[in-house]
């Protein structure tokens, strides 16, 4: 009876594994939406920046508008807006609420095309190219921009691309550890048994095909807690912040669970493996 109430206190309880591995995927899991939601909100915000044309006083309206389809259909142009020199002087009151009108007999400002661009294309090197490109035209006298804005958006959110990458390396890191040391702590309590199948002739292939369905199997059924606990918790945001749908598609919910998916099965693999592998290549005396 001693000897039972020892072995079933000795018996790897995977219970422990698949917890700690699921807690490990779904801090993962957040981390990966939190990135994807940071990247779709500064593609967002790169957007909606916009880039004056300023046009030359000679150009009529119908070529100026016939610039701004012929900009609106490169591949590179997400918008282009044209505004003419009444339009500008409208905007212009709007704003100042000054009315220029009752100083000068005529209308000092230019007619311009507003472009929004692709993310893609708003990152500085990109800007400088598409300058050089566009004030080739002859119509266009002045390529205007707030470059100072643009190159301190740009520095920022690089920058906290950076440390997002940092932090999920360094999780990845701590994550494959924990998940490691949880199974080496279930299998040490097979550790004779590994022996006693290695004293009748097993091969370590034989020995080790159980241990790594185990862990397959232990890998996915955390895997699953941790994506239910995921998408539970995403159900709970959207009830609450709805807007929050456009910014975390479910196409993103579908990759970050197909990652947790690989990893979870890749974590418990390769460390099942690990720990089988130690014990199998153990001296008797340190077994005990």
């Amino acid at each position: 009876m001693q000897n039972y109430g020892r072995r079933r206190r000795f018996q790897p309880s995977y219970v422990y594994v698949v917890i700690s591995t699921m807690l490990v995927l779904f801090t993962f899991g957040l981390l990966g939406i939190v990135f994807f939601a940071g990247h779709e909100l500064a593609r967002k915000l790169r957007e909606q920046l916009e880039f004056t044309l300023i046009l030359k006083d000679n150009v009529s309206a119908k070529e100026a508008q016939q610039l701004c389809d012929s900009l609106q259909r490169k591949p590179w142009v997400k918008e282009a807006t044209y505004v003419s020199k009444e339009e500008a002087a409208r905007r212009f009151t709007e704003q100042t609420g000054e009315d220029f009108s009752d100083l000068l007999d005529y209308n000092p400002l230019f007619s311009s095309v507003i472009l929004k661009l692709h993310a893609a294309y708003t990152h500085p090197d990109s800007l400088a190219r598409l300058e050089a490109m566009l004030q080739e035209n002859k119509k266009i006298s002045e390529f205007y921009y707030e470059r100072p804005i643009i190159t301190l958006l740009h520095r920022h959110l690089n920058n906290v691309a950076l440390v997002l990458l940092g932090i999920a390396l360094l999780l990845l890191v701590v994550s494959f550890s924990i998940i490691d040391s949880t199974i080496r702590l279930a299998v040490y309590a097979s550790r004779m048994l590994i022996r006693s199948m290695q004293l009748v002739g097993a091969t370590s292939r034989f020995i080790m095909t159980p241990f790594l369905r185990r862990g397959l199997l232990n890998g996915l059924l955390a895997t699953a807690l941790a994506i239910g606990l995921l998408l539970t918790l995403f159900r709970l945001v959207l009830a609450r912040l709805p807007e929050m749908a456009d910014v975390v598609p479910w196409t993103t919910l579908i990759i970050v669970s197909g990652s947790l998916l690989i990893l979870g099965m890749l974590f418990s693999l390769v460390s099942t493996w690990l720990a089988v592998r130690k014990y199998l290549r153990m001296r008797v005396d340190e077994l005990y």
